[in-house]
């Protein structure tokens, strides 16, 4: 798929209403709709993870390399998943932070090469695009604003996520959360040659989780 194509464009602005609409609707219209609906988009998010795992397979493409859950967005989907289900603070702060930096940033840039309509490339959008969402509805929506200490916290669970990804590109031989080379259309083109790309790509994924959490400062969450 060409970046910035035609269908790359529908589907980013498709995120954009849902988004937007996530973080307004239940602002301005409160109500007993609000949790069944974080809960279908739950599901719906779910499914499509689930989906993207059974077309690979069927297409014999799955591999150990590659398909392991040991990327960050693979991650973010099940705390996001969770999140949606039960709103607890923890996992509403990671789905936050993973959300808006690098479910985003893989949203902008996807690093692969499916075309609509092509059931991995409606999954890739409906995880990525939904985590999106997800953070939004989450936070803005229904107000369940980071704590504390929320910005640590997710960079630690980051590192962990890094240290797994890390382990499993050992024994796989495969590239886990882009720790031995870096994908295509990445903003880690900006970060330079390996390895200092990843130092600087941790660096900058913290400062954005301190942006991030910058509008909650004195009304954190409890």
């Amino acid at each position: 798929m060409e970046l910035l194509s035609a269908e790359h464009v529908g589907a980013l602005l498709a995120t954009v209403v849902l988004a937007a609409a996530a973080a307004l609707l239940p602002r301005a219209r409160p109500g007993g709709w609000v949790v069944p609906a974080s809960r279908a988009l739950a599901i719906v998010v779910l499914a499509a993870y689930l989906t993207e795992h059974a077309v690979s397979a069927s297409r014999g493409i799955w591999s150990v390399r590659s398909n392991l859950p040991l990327h960050l967005s693979d991650a973010a989907t099940v705390v996001t998943v969770l999140a949606l289900w039960t709103a607890r603070p923890l996992l509403v702060e990671l789905t936050y932070f993973w959300g808006l930096t690098g479910s985003l940033q893989a949203a902008l840039t996807p690093g692969h090469d499916r075309s609509f309509p092509d059931p991995l490339f409606l999954t890739y959008f409906v995880t990525h695009g939904g985590i999106v969402v997800a953070a939004l509805l989450l936070v803005v929506g229904r107000g369940i604003v980071p704590r504390a200490g929320a910005v640590w916290r997710t960079f630690a669970a980051t590192l962990a996520v890094a240290a797994a990804a890390a382990a499993g590109t050992l024994a796989s031989g495969g590239n886990y959360m882009f720790l031995r080379h870096k994908p295509p259309n990445s903003l880690l083109d900006l970060m330079g040659p390996w390895p200092w790309y990843i130092a600087t790509a941790g660096l900058v994924g913290l400062a954005m989780f301190a942006l991030l959490a910058a509008p909650f400062r004195g009304r954190e969450g409890g």
